[in-house]
Protein backbone atom coordinates (compact mmCIF):
# COMPACT_ATOMS: atom_id res chain seq x y z
CA UNK A 1 0.00 0.00 0.00
CA UNK A 2 1.13 3.34 -0.51
CA UNK A 3 1.78 5.79 1.77
CA UNK A 4 1.40 9.41 1.57
CA UNK A 5 3.63 12.08 2.35
CA UNK A 6 3.55 14.08 6.11
CA UNK A 7 2.18 17.27 6.44
CA UNK A 8 2.30 20.50 8.27
CA UNK A 9 -1.01 18.98 9.76
CA UNK A 10 0.82 15.59 10.93
CA UNK A 11 3.14 17.72 12.91
CA UNK A 12 1.21 17.48 16.21
CA UNK A 13 2.83 18.08 19.88
CA UNK A 14 2.37 14.95 21.50
CA UNK A 15 1.55 16.81 24.93
CA UNK A 16 -1.62 18.50 23.64
CA UNK A 17 -4.94 17.11 25.31
CA UNK A 18 -7.34 18.86 22.31
CA UNK A 19 -8.98 17.26 20.38
CA UNK A 20 -11.17 18.69 17.67
CA UNK A 21 -11.92 21.88 15.48
CA UNK A 22 -10.97 24.76 18.08
CA UNK A 23 -11.77 28.60 16.98
CA UNK A 24 -8.96 31.62 18.72
CA UNK A 25 -10.69 33.62 21.43
CA UNK A 26 -12.97 36.47 20.13
CA UNK A 27 -11.60 39.44 20.08
CA UNK A 28 -12.19 42.16 23.41
CA UNK A 29 -15.36 45.03 22.44
CA UNK A 30 -16.77 42.74 20.00
CA UNK A 31 -20.40 43.24 21.88
CA UNK A 32 -20.14 47.07 21.89
CA UNK A 33 -19.47 47.24 18.20
CA UNK A 34 -22.92 45.17 17.50
CA UNK A 35 -24.44 47.23 19.94
CA UNK A 36 -23.04 50.69 18.47
CA UNK A 37 -24.53 49.35 15.19
CA UNK A 38 -27.92 48.26 16.15
CA UNK A 39 -27.67 51.82 18.03
CA UNK A 40 -27.14 53.42 14.93
CA UNK A 41 -29.87 51.15 12.57
CA UNK A 42 -31.87 52.71 14.90
CA UNK A 43 -31.44 56.21 14.60
CA UNK A 44 -31.25 55.85 11.33
CA UNK A 45 -34.80 54.15 11.07
CA UNK A 46 -36.35 56.28 13.61
CA UNK A 47 -35.11 59.72 11.42
CA UNK A 48 -36.39 58.34 8.20
CA UNK A 49 -39.63 58.14 10.16
CA UNK A 50 -39.88 61.42 11.56
CA UNK A 51 -38.93 62.76 7.81
CA UNK A 52 -41.27 60.92 6.01
CA UNK A 53 -44.21 61.82 8.80
CA UNK A 54 -43.08 65.43 7.85
CA UNK A 55 -43.44 64.72 4.33
CA UNK A 56 -46.93 63.22 4.88
CA UNK A 57 -48.39 65.62 6.47
CA UNK A 58 -47.25 69.46 6.14
CA UNK A 59 -48.80 71.35 8.42
CA UNK A 60 -45.69 70.81 10.84
CA UNK A 61 -42.90 73.07 10.10
CA UNK A 62 -39.36 73.24 12.34
CA UNK A 63 -38.35 76.32 13.23
CA UNK A 64 -35.82 77.50 15.31
CA UNK A 65 -35.51 79.30 18.32
CA UNK A 66 -31.87 79.83 18.43
CA UNK A 67 -30.94 83.06 16.27
CA UNK A 68 -33.78 82.27 13.43
CA UNK A 69 -37.10 83.66 13.04
CA UNK A 70 -39.84 81.57 15.09
CA UNK A 71 -43.64 81.50 14.39
CA UNK A 72 -45.48 83.78 17.02
CA UNK A 73 -48.26 82.83 18.23
CA UNK A 74 -51.29 85.81 17.96
CA UNK A 75 -52.37 87.06 20.70
CA UNK A 76 -56.47 86.86 19.72
CA UNK A 77 -57.60 83.32 19.38
CA UNK A 78 -60.41 82.44 16.98
CA UNK A 79 -63.90 82.97 18.44
CA UNK A 80 -65.77 79.78 18.00
CA UNK A 81 -69.09 80.49 16.93
CA UNK A 82 -72.26 79.67 19.67
CA UNK A 83 -75.37 78.40 18.77
CA UNK A 84 -78.64 79.88 19.38
CA UNK A 85 -81.40 78.09 20.94
CA UNK A 86 -84.54 77.41 18.21
CA UNK A 87 -87.45 76.19 18.04
CA UNK A 88 -88.20 73.76 15.15
CA UNK A 89 -91.51 72.14 14.97
CA UNK A 90 -90.48 69.85 12.46
CA UNK A 91 -88.05 68.46 14.86
CA UNK A 92 -89.19 64.48 15.83
CA UNK A 93 -89.23 64.97 19.84
CA UNK A 94 -88.97 61.72 22.17
CA UNK A 95 -89.47 62.18 25.30
CA UNK A 96 -88.04 59.29 27.95
CA UNK A 97 -89.21 59.17 31.80
CA UNK A 98 -85.35 58.05 33.37
CA UNK A 99 -87.14 57.73 36.85
CA UNK A 100 -89.75 56.53 39.11
CA UNK A 101 -92.10 59.47 39.30
CA UNK A 102 -95.09 58.36 36.99
CA UNK A 103 -96.45 60.19 34.33
CA UNK A 104 -93.26 62.49 34.20
CA UNK A 105 -92.62 62.11 31.21
CA UNK A 106 -96.51 62.85 29.74
CA UNK A 107 -96.09 66.33 31.86
CA UNK A 108 -92.88 67.09 30.45
CA UNK A 109 -94.04 66.67 26.52
CA UNK A 110 -97.09 68.64 27.50
CA UNK A 111 -94.67 71.58 28.30
CA UNK A 112 -92.28 70.98 25.33
CA UNK A 113 -95.23 71.11 23.26
CA UNK A 114 -96.81 74.50 24.80
CA UNK A 115 -93.34 75.89 24.16
CA UNK A 116 -93.91 74.99 20.41
CA UNK A 117 -92.35 71.96 19.83
CA UNK A 118 -94.05 68.56 18.13
CA UNK A 119 -93.70 65.53 20.41
CA UNK A 120 -93.85 62.18 18.71
CA UNK A 121 -93.50 59.94 21.52
CA UNK A 122 -93.62 59.51 25.55
CA UNK A 123 -92.42 56.34 27.29
CA UNK A 124 -90.40 55.59 29.96
CA UNK A 125 -86.38 54.90 29.31
CA UNK A 126 -85.06 51.08 30.01
CA UNK A 127 -83.79 51.93 33.23
CA UNK A 128 -85.23 54.21 36.06
CA UNK A 129 -82.05 55.17 37.86
CA UNK A 130 -81.21 58.12 35.41
CA UNK A 131 -79.38 61.05 37.77
CA UNK A 132 -79.23 63.93 34.81
CA UNK A 133 -81.78 65.34 32.35
CA UNK A 134 -80.47 65.34 29.10
CA UNK A 135 -81.68 66.32 25.17
CA UNK A 136 -79.80 64.04 22.82
CA UNK A 137 -79.65 65.33 19.34
CA UNK A 138 -78.04 62.93 17.03
CA UNK A 139 -76.90 65.47 14.34
CA UNK A 140 -74.75 68.79 14.37
CA UNK A 141 -77.25 70.69 12.95
CA UNK A 142 -79.56 70.30 15.10
CA UNK A 143 -77.84 71.87 18.31
CA UNK A 144 -79.82 74.73 18.02
CA UNK A 145 -82.94 73.13 18.29
CA UNK A 146 -81.00 70.77 21.13
CA UNK A 147 -80.77 74.08 22.86
CA UNK A 148 -84.36 75.55 22.56
CA UNK A 149 -85.91 72.36 23.80
CA UNK A 150 -83.53 72.03 26.28
CA UNK A 151 -84.68 75.74 27.92
CA UNK A 152 -88.64 74.85 27.28
CA UNK A 153 -87.74 71.89 29.53
CA UNK A 154 -86.10 73.49 32.30
CA UNK A 155 -82.84 74.07 31.46
CA UNK A 156 -81.51 70.38 31.07
CA UNK A 157 -78.39 69.79 29.78
CA UNK A 158 -77.44 68.74 25.91
CA UNK A 159 -75.16 66.19 24.35
CA UNK A 160 -74.65 65.14 20.71
CA UNK A 161 -74.87 61.27 20.38
CA UNK A 162 -75.83 58.41 17.98
CA UNK A 163 -77.64 55.93 20.31
CA UNK A 164 -80.98 57.19 20.07
CA UNK A 165 -81.91 56.34 16.30
CA UNK A 166 -85.46 57.44 14.56
CA UNK A 167 -86.04 60.77 16.42
CA UNK A 168 -83.99 64.07 15.76
CA UNK A 169 -84.05 64.96 19.52
CA UNK A 170 -84.47 63.29 22.34
CA UNK A 171 -85.00 64.17 26.26
CA UNK A 172 -84.19 61.81 28.44
CA UNK A 173 -85.54 62.80 31.99
CA UNK A 174 -83.56 62.38 35.26
CA UNK A 175 -83.74 62.79 38.91
CA UNK A 176 -82.75 65.93 38.79
CA UNK A 177 -85.63 67.09 36.36
CA UNK A 178 -87.86 69.29 37.82
CA UNK A 179 -91.40 68.19 37.73
CA UNK A 180 -93.77 71.35 35.74
CA UNK A 181 -97.01 69.93 37.95
CA UNK A 182 -95.18 70.60 41.47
Amino acid sequence: MATQQRDSFDRVPTDLARRGAHRGPKPRGRGWITFAWAALATGVLVGLGVVGLFAVDNSNQFTSAIGGSSAVASDSATPVPTVEPTTDPAATVTILNGTTTSGLATRAGDQATSAGWTVGAEANASTSDITTSTVYYSDAASEGAAKGLAAALGGIQIALSDQFQGATLTAVLGSDYVDPAK
